[in-house]
């Protein structure tokens, strides 16, 4: 059976959409949870398909994202471009080490700290829509008016970049993660280019001028008696820019498609009962799918020999981890495809888990929480403005990403 997969499987799978992983990983993960594929980048690769392997493979050390940044490493395909200086392509203790310097801007205690400034970023957003409503004005794109300039409101604040830089990362980020596009003048590498440039910019500034906020203390950094250099921090800079803001607008954005489309009574039911809000966001988180090649973008590649679900991979072998695919597992989620906003427990992996488990996760629960919450409290009768056929998706990148929700606010 496995022999069957590897010749007819090529990675990433067809089919894979906002509402779900692509069909053929149920088959996968009973049959062959850890199983040999041929990838788009022309290379073998194992490819994880079940909650119990997957959990196991993103915690394992053994698997590192460092040698898929290496100049002979495999082109997998469907991956992000990356380079060696990013945090995402760190392991062990160069990982640790940019890791401890931004970690204490995410605790639980000072992310609830900001959830006044969040609420007041978010009503500032939502007064200007419900006065159009108010004004039986026409559709409105909620992407451009909403779903991206809330998170990226909150990062900069946090960070402490300046709104006109943020936009600007904004109109080049999604260049940046279009997967496997590494040509010289690609988009990727252009984008890449571009936030850099800007980045090197505002950290000058930032230095000159040192204010209350996580590039000013980054920026002041020392471990172990060394200073950041200028690299990482520009690189780190825009690493926590992009994934402060770009999946967590592109996760907001499908799951209010996703309600308003799909699931109207679901929607009606948080509107009843807001408090039921924050269960909701983890089914969101697990159900929506936000990554577009199922891996969220980050291979592996195995230093030594190990064994993974009664497999063994050697050393050198390449590793795809679909956690899309091992959220829908039905031994860990009961009848998994159905969403159940009130699901308990949901011990997703949509943040990861081990050394690369996202740092921001509790910040963008909180920015979930309070986004959904302003929409059905405001808006209990906000419906698509176009049929779902009709709404245009940005084709290449990690994430499914909308490039517009055109949305009627009274229904």
């Amino acid at each position: 059976m496995t022999e069957e997969v590897q010749e007819t499987q090529v990675f990433p799978l067809a089919g894979s959409s906002y509402r779900c992983p692509a069909p053929q990983y149920a088959r996968l993960r009973a049959e062959a949870p850890v199983v040999r594929v041929r990838t788009e980048g022309g290379v073998d690769a194992w490819l994880v398909t079940a909650y119990d392997e997957a959990r196991e493979a993103l915690a394992d050390p053994r698997l590192s994202r460092a040698e898929t940044v290496k100049p002979d490493a495999p082109r997998i395909g469907g991956a992000m471009t990356s380079t060696p200086d990013m945090i995402i392509s760190m392991d062990g203790d160069e990982h640790a080490r940019l890791r401890r310097l931004a970690a204490g801007a995410f605790t639980a205690r000072r992310i609830e700290q900001m959830r006044p400034g969040i609420q007041r970023i978010a009503d500032e957003l939502l007064d200007p829509l419900a006065a159009s409503a108010s004004a039986s004005s026409g559709p409105v794109d909620l992407v451009e008016r909403f779903t991206v300039p809330m998170p990226l409101t909150v990062i900069g604040q946090l960070l402490g970049v300046p709104m006109e830089v943020l936009w600007l990362f904004a109109a080049h980020a999604r260049d940046f993660v279009t997967v496997d596009d590494q040509g010289e003048d690609s988009d990727s590498v252009n984008g890449l280019a571009k936030l850099t440039e800007s980045m090197v910019d505002v950290v000058a500034q930032k230095r000159a001028h040192p204010a209350e906020d996580l590039l000013s203390d980054l920026i002041a950094a020392r471990d172990s008696g060394d200073r950041l250099s200028e690299q990482e921090l520009v690189t780190f800079a825009f690493t926590l820019i992009g994934a402060g803001f770009d999946t967590t607008a592109n996760q907001l954005a499908s799951s209010v498609l996703a309600l308003i489309a799909h699931h109207r009574d679901q929607w009606n039911w948080l509107a009843e009962d807001r408090s039921r809000i924050p269960r909701a966001v983890e089914e969101l988180l697990r159900h929506v799918n936000l990554f577009s090649t199922d891996s969220a973008g980050n291979p592996r590649i195995a230093v030594e020999d190990l064994e993974l679900g009664g497999v063994r991979i050697a050393k050198g072998d390449a590793v795809v981890i679909a956690i899309s695919a091992a959220n829908r597992d039905g031994r860990v989620f009961p009848d998994p495809d159905r969403l159940d906003l009130a699901r308990t427990p949901n011990p997703h992996l949509s943040f990861g888990h081990g050394m690369h488990l996202c740092l921001g996760k509790q910040l963008t629960r909180m920015e979930l929480e309070i986004a959904v919450d302003g929409l059905v409290r405001r808006f209990p009768d906000l419906s698509l403005a176009v049929p779902e056929s009709e709404v245009p998706w940005h084709l290449g990148g990690i994430n499914h990403a909308l490039e517009t929700l055109p949305v009627s606010l009274r229904g």
